[in-house]
């Protein structure tokens, strides 16, 4: 399947037009950037929607992290900002740092201060 043109089934079983060549109108009320229906401005990883998003495609402002909409983002209490200290283990080699690569989870004191291993 090319990208440039095709054709999607929404999960309520609306058919669209999809494709980096089919312009388009961001899909957040009252929003009227216009975008395509490209891979880029989609909400999820997969036409049409999957558990990542909604498949809704929105314009660069109202999409965030990992190419989600307002609606299907986390939800701000989750996200956790990268706090970059020399000790953590976002920045640091090993198995945690996948972990952690998005969001620091590194162990910290009950003063908040972040736990090193020596």
């Amino acid at each position: 399947m090319g990208y440039a043109y095709y054709e999607i089934t929404r999960p309520n079983g609306e058919k669209i037009e999809a494709g980096y060549e089919v312009e388009a109108v961001c899909e957040e009320k009252g929003c009227e950037a216009e975008i395509d229906r490209g891979l880029a401005y989609l909400c999820g990883k997969t036409p049409g929607g999957d558990e990542h998003g909604c498949g809704g495609y929105y314009c660069g402002q109202h999409l965030y992290g990992d190419n989600q909409c307002t609606r299907c983002q986390p939800a701000l209490d989750d996200v956790r900002e990268p706090c970059g200290e020399s000790h953590c283990r976002c920045y640091g080699e090993g198995a945690e740092h996948y972990e952690c690569a998005c969001g620091c989870d590194c162990p910290r004191d009950s003063d908040g201060e972040l736990l090193t291993d020596g």
